[in-house]
């Protein structure tokens, strides 16, 4: 059976776009058909279209990626999948943004051998990156923290008759669901306000 060309092509958000890899996929010469494309995270392999690739995947075919953090951002499970697909599918990874990373059969021992340093080499800087990223987002918000910035939803602020309400309610001339209705709020949020209010009296 002739080889068959495979595409994966993913992006880690909602907002990021797939066509410039579908292009690059269609380019090589990967069927429409044999192009599996998922919006997730880099962090898992837990991706059904990931697992469909795997399933449809046999020896001799050839998956086709456009760079090595398309597979994952996970220096490990970079080379646990390299290795499978490699090893255990007995298939071969082209990386398009590394032609170095080309595993197709007719490559030489020493050919092989640069390929796997590469490989190796690029894995650790994924990794890196991400672990960079999230370093960054963390020094962002706590700088931000810092200035006051407030992170999360917006405080909801008690009605400016919430005394009124809670004076009825705690007279027994309102039941609680209607204390509840007249302020806006929901029970954890009233009695947060209540607590803030108590305090306000106490001092």
């Amino acid at each position: 059976m002739s080889e068959r060309l495979f595409g994966y092509i993913r992006v880690s958000t909602k907002e990021q776009n797939l066509d410039r890899q579908l292009v690059a996929m269609r380019n090589f010469g990967v069927r429409e058909e044999l192009i599996y494309q998922k919006k997730t995270s880099g962090k898992s392999f837990d991706q059904p279209e990931y697992a469909k690739l795997m399933r449809a995947i046999r020896k001799g075919d050839t998956l086709v990626i456009k760079s090595i953090d398309r597979l994952s951002r996970n220096y490990d499970e970079i080379l646990e999948q390299w290795r499978i697909i490699t090893k255990e599918k007995e298939a071969a990874i082209v990386v398009l943004d590394m032609p170095i990373l080309d595993t197709r059969q007719g490559r030489d021992l020493t050919g092989t051998l640069i390929a796997d340093l590469v490989l190796q080499i690029l894995s650790f800087v994924a990794q890196s990156e991400r672990e960079n990223i999230r370093k960054r987002q963390a020094e962002g918000i706590a700088a931000a923290k810092a200035k006051g910035v407030r992170f999360g939803r917006p405080e909801i602020s008690a009605p400016e008759d919430f005394q009124v309400i809670i004076s009825a309610w705690e007279d027994k001339t309102i039941l609680f669901s209607e204390a509840l209705r007249r302020s806006g709020l929901s029970e954890a949020t009233f009695y947060r306000r209540l607590r803030t209010l108590r305090a306000k009296e106490e001092k």
